[in-house]
């Protein structure tokens, strides 16, 4: 089995074993349209294999969606904190400053820095130095656009309690070398994290048999509308997007000093096979699906903010930043090219009051969850979890920011949007995140008896 993973993993191969499992005669249930939408999961295997994956995988190796700056120190804000974990394959490895890129380490008003300083051509480290007293260079225009989007920014709707990037407690982490996997953390500090999401900020259908936590008991029979649905299915996406990795990348012996990870079919078969899950485990997996199809949408949506010539990607590489801003603009229009996308304009379009009350709450219980991704006692699920969260309310503020991101000024900052290099960062990862998920569904057709 191991094996046979290793080949899934490389990059042609993999795309082209997928195609050949992905039948009704491997995953009976896993097929059809997708619930509250018109998409069907053969399609996005097929979109996704062929014009997503390859160019998300590039992406998210380049030096600006690598490093992630985070606050991994933040206290919980719920209950007594149970301490971090204690198992080293919990801990993060923070990246040292002298490798983070000299653009990414000044600040978010180099992403104008094209404009502001159109003569300044940077070409080594030593006159990158000089960029921590950018502001000093600011026209007045460019000062006052700066204030008015910071501003709006402290103002705006997120859906997500963000990290404050200024905080000494914040390291930048390189996700490359964090990889996201099963590090031993489990038992009722997990579980108090999950039921919290579920029973107290997730609008979840009372039917739903989740037996995360054997202590309780699963509820009657009930049913929800349009957007409590969406938000459902979007938190038990994230939920299934975790778990299937920490099964394919599960800690399987420690070994003489040295781990071994691997893939674990049955835990996956515990968590998602139909029998064991009383059906639910083909519903989780369509979920993640859902979570898929909400955040291509917004991707396809958030193109125009990309597509201005003076927004960059900006590292202090200008080279390195070229390569990237082409290779973000060449996804941008795989994503634009999908022809079943999700309508989020069928949510909150019933009466002006209700609607703007629903979608208040909708964003409330999201902001919330992202709070309790602070009481994960695992650093390395801390890190995750946060970034996927946010990644997540990163695709929903772009969802319901249509109108602002129509009106975008072509040759100047926004006062009606902006996007923190931290949430597209987010964003990018947390999607990229849902690709190899796709894949990781082959340790159950592995394990099945054909093979």
């Amino acid at each position: 089995l191991g094996c046979v993973w290793r080949v899934l993993r490389t990059a042609e191969q993999s795309r082209a074993a997928l195609l050949i499992l992905r039948s009704p005669c491997c995953f009976p249930q896993l097929t059809g349209v997708l619930d509250d939408c018109f998409c069907d999961i053969e399609s996005i295997d097929v979109f996704n294999n062929f014009k997503i994956y390859p160019r998300i995988q590039k992406l998210t190796e380049r030096d600006y969606f690598r490093y992630y700056r985070v606050n991994l120190n933040r206290p919980c804000p719920f209950w007594a904190d149970d301490g971090h974990c204690s198992i080293k394959d919990c801990q993060v490895e923070p990246c040292p400053e002298s490798k983070i890129p000299v653009g990414i380490k000044s600040g978010n008003y180099n992403r104008y820095s094209q404009v502001t300083n159109a003569n300044t051509d940077i070409v080594d480290c030593e006159q990158a130095q000089d960029l921590g007293a950018i502001n000093s260079t600011l026209s007045n225009y460019s000062k006052e656009a700066f204030e008015d989007w910071a501003r709006h920014d402290d103002a705006q709707d997120h859906f997500c309690e963000l990290d404050d990037e200024t905080s000494p407690d914040a390291d930048y982490v390189d996700l490359l070398l964090n990889p996201e996997r099963y590090t031993g953390y489990k038992g009722p500090s997990a579980w108090r994290v999950w039921n919290s999401i579920y029973e107290e900020n997730c609008f979840k259908p009372r039917s739903v048999y989740r037996p995360l936590n054997p202590l309780v008991p699963p509820r009657g029979k009930g049913c929800l509308c349009l957007e409590k649905r969406v938000f459902y299915r979007l938190i038990s996406g994230l939920h299934s997007s975790i778990n299937i990795h920490l099964c394919a990348e599960y800690l399987l012996d420690e070994g003489w000093g040295k781990s071994l990870w691997g893939p674990n079919v049955q835990e996956f078969r515990q968590r998602f096979d139909p029998a064991e899950t009383k059906g639910e485990g083909t519903r989780r997996l369509k979920n993640l699906y859902f979570l898929y199809l909400i955040e291509l949408r917004a991707l396809s949506k958030v193109a125009p903010y990309f597509d201005r010539a003076f927004v960059n990607l900006y590292t202090g590489d200008r080279q390195e930043d070229r390569a990237t801003k082409e290779l973000l603009l060449q996804f941008f229009n795989e994503t634009k090219a999908f022809p079943m996308h999700f309508d989020e304009k069928s949510m909150f379009a019933g009466q002006k009051i209700e609607a703007k009350t629903l979608k208040e709450e909708f964003r409330l219980h999201f902001k919330n969850i992202s709070r309790i991704m602070d009481c994960v006692g695992c650093s390395k699920c801390r890190l995750w979890g946060k970034l996927q969260t946010q990644g997540l309310g990163t695709a929903l503020k772009i969802l319901f920011s249509e109108k602002e991101i129509k009106n975008l000024p072509e040759h100047s900052p926004s006062k009606g949007f902006q996007l923190t290099r931290q949430e597209i960062v987010a964003l990018l990862n947390g999607f990229g995140r849902l690709i190899p998920l796709l894949y990781t569904l082959c340790l159950y057709e592995f394990k099945n008896e054909k093979f």
